[in-house]
C-alpha cells in the first residue's frame, strides 16, 4: 500500500487549509487514470478524478482561519494536519508533500506526531501517483468550500490567495465591519494591510462560517 500525503491552500488569506491522505493499492492504476499533480490537470478534469479518488481510501483534515490564526506557526500547524490525516490509514509506505524547507526534518516531525515512519520530498505531488491524488482531493474540497463561501456571502472570493485582483477586492470588502470576517487569516499581512494595523485578537472558539 502506497499512502501520500499533501494540502491545498497554505498561502491563500481566504478559507480553509485542508490537507488529504490517500491510500492507493496500484501506482499504475491511478497513472491510467490520469491522475497527476493537480496543478497540471484542468477543473473538469480535477473534479472528474475527484469522484473516482474519493471511492478509495482517504483522509480529509480542513483547518479553518481561526486554528490557523491561533497556532504557533504554519509549518507546526501542517506537522498537526499531517499527522491526523494519516490517523485512519493502512499500513504502507507514507510519501508526504514536504511543506518545510527540509524535507527530512518534515518528515522526522510528522513522524514523531503520528508514530508512523514517512518520507517526505519537496513537489512529491509530481512525482508519486498517490500525493498527486491527495493532492487533487485537497484542491477540490478547498475549492469547493471558497466557492461555497463565494456564493453564501454573495462576494466573489476569487481563488483565496493574495496574488489575486478579485481576492484583493473582496479582503478589503471583508475588513470593513467591527472586526476581520471570520473567513480571513487575520494574521495575514494581507489582512492586518487592509484593516489598517493589527487585527484584535483572534477568540479561540472555532468558527463555524465557513461550511
Amino acid at each position: 500500500m502506497n499512502i501520500g500525503v499533501d494540502e491545498a491552500g497554505r498561502g491563500s488569506v481566504i478559507g480553509p487549509l485542508v490537507v488529504c491522505a490517500f491510500a492507493s493499492i496500484s501506482q499504475t492504476h491511478l497513472k491510467e487514470l490520469g491522475v497527476k499533480d493537480s496543478k497540471d490537470l484542468s477543473k473538469k478534469k480535477r473534479d472528474e478524478l475527484y469522484e473516482i479518488l474519493c471511492e478509495m481510501p482517504h483522509k480529509v483534515v480542513v483547518c479553518p482561519p481561526d486554528r490557523i490564526d491561533n497556532s504557533t506557526n504554519l509549518n507546526d500547524l501542517e506537522v498537526e494536519l499531517f499527522a491526523e490525516a494519516l490517523t485512519v490509514m493502512p499500513e504502507g509506505e507514507i510519501m508526504l508533500d514536504a511543506c518545510d524547507v527540509n524535507a527530512e526534518r518534515f518528515a522526522r516531525n510528522v513522524s514523531q506526531k503520528s508514530s508512523r515512519i514517512c518520507l517526505a520530498e519537496h513537489k512529491a505531488d509530481e512525482i508519486h501517483p498517490e500525493v498527486s491524488a491527495a493532492s487533487i482531493i485537497a484542491k477540490v474540497t478547498r475549492d469547493r468550500a471558497i466557492e461555497k463561501l463565494s456564493k453564501d456571502m454573495g462576494l466573489d472570493l476569487g481563488s483565496g490567495y493574495p496574488s489575486d485582483p478579485k481576492t484583493k477586492s473582496a479582503v478589503q470588502e471583508l475588513v470593513k465591519g467591527e472586526r476581520p470576517h471570520d473567513c480571513l487569516r487575520w494574521s495575514w499581512k494581507t489582512v492586518s494591510d487592509a484593516w489598517g494595523g493589527t487585527p484584535p485578537p483572534r477568540p479561540n472558539a472555532r468558527q463555524q462560517t465557513l461550511f
